[in-house]
């Protein structure tokens, strides 16, 4: 999860919990640190991430610069990815599809929806596994 805020990062690992999702959650605060991240993981011997959930809004690389980068790796290119943001803006949403996110979802503003997401995860870590 590529994430620039602690408090949302902490709420999609709730959500995921609540779920009864389990796995490893790997948190990276900026577009810059996650690229590198991602190209590193070609590399090594790891399995890729299952999902992938990215920000647009990211300080040192944005989003957009990031869901560029995983489409060009080996481990992460065909990962799922969904995008979650603030933002509404439909040119957003063009972007992120024309990048490959699988799903663009506006962060929700309550608890109870944001908890809620745990379930559209859950479902796109049960896609990918097919």
């Amino acid at each position: 999860m590529v994430e620039d805020n602690p408090a949302d990062a902490g709420l999609v690992r709730r959500a995921l919990e609540q779920h009864k999702v389990r796995g490893e959650i790997v948190i990276l605060s900026d577009g810059e640190t996650a690229i590198e991240f991602m190209q590193s993981l070609d590399t090594e011997p790891v399995d890729p991430p299952d999902l992938i959930i990215v920000d647009l809004s990211l300080p040192r690389r944005s989003g957009r610069e990031v869901l560029e980068s995983l489409r060009l790796t080996q481990k992460c290119r065909l990962a799922r990815v969904i995008v979650l943001s603030s933002s509404d803006a439909e040119q957003d949403q063009a972007d992120a599809a024309r990048l490959g996110a699988d799903r663009f979802i506006r962060k929700p503003s309550g608890l109870d929806e944001f908890i809620a997401l745990g379930a559209i995860f859950k479902e796109m870590l049960g896609a990918s596994a097919k």
